[in-house]
């Protein structure tokens, strides 16, 4: 952004859009603060069909001091490929971010696995991530395997993009292990199926 207009442009293209509470530039270091739901890919997009570029420096509340970071990358191998990002604010608050490609149109489960082992690709990668044996369940459950990250929901064209909050995982506790998306839904715990207590019977890693 070199002049006003340029700043007024990206202003008019996020206010007003459901999932933006507001919108802060500062024209002289050409940055754009935006308190918002939305993953940084869809505020990236906004401001980028603008004809500006636009780079991500960071994410989470400015009153919150970053505690660490992850990146897990899906691939190359295969046709499912992406990114997840992790943020911890807080001890309690875990931000995780990401857009996953190439899956089939749905509901998948999504975990974090014991081991971060990829030689027979996702069958090497253990367990959920579950430090206190307990039973498998859905994120908002207070039983629950530290690992299990719920549903993500891909659109027609396969593409899962989400933006979720956690309280049990923790940066720390992560490094070295695996992120595993699931052929299917996860149950969360909830059905009669033998696997729903272990994996959701969530299908194929």
């Amino acid at each position: 952004m070199t002049c006003e207009s340029c700043a007024n442009a990206v202003r008019n293209a996020l206010t007003g859009v459901d999932g933006i509470q507001s919108v802060d530039i500062n024209l002289s270091t050409e940055q754009v603060l935006v308190d918002t739901t939305l993953t940084s890919g869809q505020v990236q997009a906004l401001i980028e069909n603008t004809g500006r570029r636009a780079v991500l420096k960071g994410m989470g509340p400015a009153s919150l001091k970053d505690l660490g970071v992850a990146v897990a990358m899906l691939g190359p191998e295969g046709l499912i490929k992406g990114a997840v990002r992790f943020l911890q604010l807080s001890e309690r608050q875990c931000i995780i971010e990401g857009t996953i490609d190439g899956l089939d149109p749905g509901l998948h489960g999504l975990h974090v696995h014991e081991f971060g082992d990829l030689t027979r690709s996702c069958l090497s990668c253990g367990d959920h991530y579950n430090p206190g044996n307990n039973r498998h369940g859905g994120r908002q459950d207070t039983e629950r395997h530290v690992g299990d990250l719920g549903n993500i929901w891909a659109d027609e064209v396969g593409r899962a993009t989400f933006r979720m909050q956690d309280e049990r995982l923790k940066v720390w506790d992560i490094i070295g292990r695996s992120l595993v998306v699931d052929a299917d839904e996860d149950d969360l715990g909830r059905s009669c199926h033998p696997l729903s207590r272990t994996t959701g019977n969530s299908g194929d890693r």
